[in-house]
């Protein structure tokens, strides 16, 4: 389940275009619904029926929407890595070859902190910054990957920053709990990536509130952890924010 990380994907999804891809790894039902998606087909292709955006074959895990231009969910660990620098290398050659024109369409791949130990996921950001694609890759830094604490498994965790330097490629952190500065970090990051065509890194900061599945006993955190992260829920964030602004009064919000 995506609880807890809603910012992440709603954010990036409005800082990008219609035509941008975006793939993803397995915890996607945010993307999907965030990318345009319709409920139905995402709640159909839980249950394994053919009106199912994958025809009922791919499952919770493998959420494909061509037509809205996301590539997918992906069950092995890290395996969208390369597919999401085959995305900006598709695109960077249509644009500049097949239409003669500037590559402006740019790429984001999502992944977890589970992947960054991946050997696909350093092939991909070595051929990335080689090659320039246009791709960011969008770490959703929850700290537990499916159930083990980041500094526990994965070298410099404290600096992510340091696996995209490795390959020339920029990096930033940004505030995964927050839906509008994770818009507003990424729209412009986005838009270095599309005038550039270099790929970037993106240490998102963010928290699952419940297990990594529906059978995880989450041994490896407090509750009294759960409660601080919970208490920062980005959704109730987005709803204050709309009412400071202006935007919907609280009759609205409930109705």
């Amino acid at each position: 389940v995506y609880i807890g990380q809603e910012a992440v994907a709603v954010g990036c999804t409005a800082a990008i275009r219609p035509d941008d891809p975006m793939i993803t790894a397995y915890r996607d039902h945010g993307h999907a619904l965030a990318r345009g998606m319709d409920p139905k087909h995402c709640m159909a292709e839980m249950f394994g029926r053919i009106g199912g955006c994958a025809k009922g074959k791919g499952g919770s895990m493998h959420m494909f929407d061509r037509a809205n231009n996301l590539f997918g969910g992906h069950g092995i660990v890290g395996a969208q890595t390369p597919v999401g620098a085959g995305l900006a290398f598709a695109t960077k050659y249509e644009d500049e070859v097949l239409r003669d024109g500037k590559s402006d369409r740019v790429t984001l791949c999502f992944l977890g902190d589970g992947a960054l130990n991946q050997g696909a996921f350093h092939e991909a950001l070595n051929l990335a910054g080689l090659f320039d694609l246009p791709v960011i890759y969008v770490v959703e830094n929850n700290g537990y990957s499916m159930g083990t604490a980041i500094d526990r498994g994965t070298t410099m965790a404290h600096d992510l920053s340091v696996k995209a330097a490795a390959h020339g490629i920029d990096a930033i952190e940004v505030d995964g709990m927050d839906c509008v500065a994770v818009y507003e970090r990424m729209k412009a990051f986005c838009d270095r990536c599309r005038e550039t065509s270099r790929p970037g890194f993106v240490d998102m900061k963010t928290y699952r509130f419940k297990g990594h599945s529906m059978s995880d006993p989450r041994k490896y955190r407090t509750r009294e952890e759960e409660a601080q992260y919970e208490a920062d829920d980005p959704i109730g964030k987005m709803k204050d924010a709309l009412v400071t602004a202006g935007v919907v009064d609280e009759p609205a919000v409930k109705a």
